[in-house]
């Protein structure tokens, strides 16, 4: 999911390509999205971007036209509009021709040239969403990155709300207190600081002043100039401020000049690089209560989830051997090549089959059966003869006796 750097990142990369290209017409949206529409069309207009922690906004500015009854006529715009962007799961910008546009592009705006080009929020799970002639949400506190003497005032002036009663993982990612942090950077802060990630918040934040003893400038300044942020070394006095990195961390990936967390970029070398502890090998990761997959080392805390387990990794399909020839591996791979095989040889079985010779299967089965039943029947008729002939004698005696007796009656009764 972006984070505040790479909100950051995405409103600096806008203003980079937007530096003096001038859009025209409507603001287009796509047909599947949800969000709404944005009513605002313009002959000419310039498009900048801003960031604060988790949200981006457009200022869509109108150019001076030579004609000004013009815009009049047309109903077009002839004053700025700001756009606010929540990028949800997966969202990010892309300036790209019109005919290059990504799948999942479901804001656009046009510029005013030949080739067109178009600058789109791209979206793939669509959880994005953005609002028209919006303002930065009230309910969310100061940046982490560019209103470090507010965010600091804001979470220490208000250590006894109830969301510092959670532990100090899941308040990390209160929006209302740490505007910016998101699920690695919670577990990069956490990790560098040592503090396991479910111990009361309260208890971890207690002490802190509002104001930053250390001048935030010359921190991120020494911080910047180490060559490695894994050897790094961290004062004592600085090691417990929690606040600090909170602001120094998400720095760090801004000031990688692009090469950090992008949705688009195949390769996350850099970043990996860069990551310490979210998913790093040798790390303990467990679903928060909130069901968010928290990354750390050692002891979790007294205020863990019961019964909380590891997300099951998922299963990546290898296009390419993988080069492991372990006993276990050689007996699926035979098991896997077994079953291609049987289902070749069926397939090829049925490709040399005639069709003739499939169209006379049922009626030639039919035909057997016939048979089979005519041979039972005749089977069975000549069973019963055999039982009739084999009955008759007897009943012929039985009649003969019964004659010669009625006659040896009839003579004594005559007698």
């Amino acid at each position: 999911m972006p984070e505040g750097p790479e909100l950051h990142l995405a409103s600096l990369y806008v203003n980079k390509m937007c530096n003096g290209v001038v859009f025209t017409g409507a603001v287009r949206k796509s047909e599947v999205s949800k969000s709404p529409e944005v009513p605002f069309t313009c002959e000419g207009y310039r498009i900048t971007a801003a960031s604060r922690g988790k949200e981006v906004k457009l200022t869509l500015t109108p150019v001076k036209s030579d004609h000004p009854k013009q815009g009049v006529q047309t109903e077009q715009a002839d004053q700025p509009m700001d756009i606010v962007f929540r990028f949800g799961m997966s969202g990010y910008f892309r300036f790209t021709t019109d005919d290059e546009l990504p799948k999942h592009s479901h804001l656009r705006f046009y510029s005013k040239e030949t080739p067109c080009r178009v600058m789109s929020f791209v979206d793939t799970r669509r959880f994005g969403s953005w609002q028209p002639n919006g303002t930065w949400q009230p309910d969310r506190g100061p940046c982490i990155m560019f209103e470090y003497k507010s965010f600091r005032e804001n979470v220490v002036s208000h250590l006894s709300d109830r969301a510092f009663d959670r532990p100090i993982c899941e308040a990390l990612l209160n929006q209302k207190f740490f505007n910016g942090i998101g699920n690695y950077l919670r577990a990069e802060i956490l990790f560098r600081l040592n503090i396991p990630p479910f111990v009361p918040a309260r208890t971890v934040l207690e002490g802190l002043e509002s104001e930053d003893l250390c001048d935030s400038g010359d921190c991120v300044r020494n911080e910047n100039t180490k060559k490695s942020p894994k050897t790094r070394v961290v004062k004592e006095e600085e090691a417990a401020d929690l606040l600090r990195l909170c602001h120094t961390v998400p720095l760090e990936v801004v000031n990688q000049g692009g090469k950090g967390y992008d949705p688009e970029k195949a390769d996350y070398s850099d970043f990996k690089a860069w990551l310490q502890c979210y998913y790093v090998d040798g790390m303990t990761s467990i679903r928060d209560h909130n069901g968010r997959t928290m990354w750390f080392k050692g002891d979790p805390g007294p205020m863990a989830p019961k019964d909380s387990k590891s997300p099951k990794a998922k299963k990546r399909v290898k296009k390419e051997d993988d080069h492991d020839y372990t006993q276990k591996k050689k007996v699926a791979k035979s098991r896997s090549e077994l079953t291609a095989k049987k289902i070749a040889v069926k397939q090829e079985t049925a490709t040399k089959t005639p069709k003739k010779e499939k169209d006379a299967r049922p009626q030639e089965a039919r035909r057997k059966k016939e048979k089979t039943r005519s041979v039972n029947t005749a089977q069975r008729e000549e069973s019963e003869n055999a039982r009739r002939r084999k009955s008759s004698p007897a009943e012929t005696t039985a009649g003969e006796f019964f004659m010669f007796l009625k006659q040896v009656v009839f003579l004594l009764w005559e007698f």
